[in-house]
């Protein structure tokens, strides 16, 4: 999915959270959302998601408008997800229902992404029993699990066990190169952004700072705002 964002603007009394004027993505890329807390990078995903509406301007999907008939193909996963108070195979297979997913398909698909994200030994579990890394897992193979052409992640690793980072990752990379899906993923490890991502985009102060090609913008990047930031984040992330 191609999305624009046009003259866009959120508001919070006389508190500006996002200004930003033009920014063009691209199907089938990975995009890294970087900068500092209160940035407005989660407003942005929860703006693009149609779970926020702007103050000011537009987002466009390949063209037209934001509907809900677009926002069925995207999925958003927050750093802080909510699970229902059922066992983690029906909130994983609840986007399958919505869809009106056949009940021989649901069960195959549900068991195919649990084994994937080695989480098959807890279906059965009710969620609010979980541990924050098991409900992250779970809230992530909930919002893969349908096969969205836009997927909007908040730090999807927050909570997760380093052992199980490179999964998630892979699950990521997986699902963009089968299904050409365009991908945004907020994330304070630069590491992980160089390992996955195409090209990043760097909020400060609600403003598009930087905008490119990855390995461009933090091997070449002579903005003191970035540089910073980056130099900061790496350290970090590799005590």
């Amino acid at each position: 999915m191609d999305i624009k964002v046009s003259n866009l603007k959120k508001q919070y009394g006389n508190k500006i959270i996002l200004d930003i004027e033009k920014l063009e993505l691209k199907s089938g890329k990975i995009y890294g959302i970087i900068g500092p807390n209160g940035a407005g990078k989660s407003t942005l995903l929860k703006i693009i998601s149609g779970l926020e509406e702007p103050t000011e301007g537009e987002i466009t999907i390949n063209g037209e408008k934001l509907d809900n008939i677009k926002m069925k193909h995207i999925t958003y996963s927050n750093q802080k997800p909510y699970l229902y108070r059922t066992t983690v195979f029906n909130n994983v297979s609840y986007p399958l229902k919505f869809r009106k997913i056949n009940k021989e398909n649901i069960n195959s698909t549900v068991n195919d992404i649990l084994r994937e994200f080695k989480i098959e030994h807890i279906k059965e579990q009710q969620a609010v029993r979980l541990s924050g890394g098991e409900t992250q897992k779970v809230a992530l193979a909930r919002a893969l699990v349908f096969n969205p052409r836009c997927i909007l992640l908040d730090e999807p690793t927050a909570n997760i066990d380093p052992d199980y980072i490179d999964l998630i990752e892979k699950a990521v990379i997986k699902r963009n190169k089968k299904n050409h899906c365009t991908i945004l993923i907020i994330t304070h490890n630069i590491s992980q952004a160089r390992r996955i991502c195409d090209e990043i985009i760097f909020l400060d102060k609600g403003k598009v700072i930087e905008f490119g090609d990855m390995k461009d913008i933090f091997t070449n990047s002579t903005n003191n705002i970035t540089r910073k930031f980056l130099d900061a984040e790496y350290c970090v992330f590799n005590k």
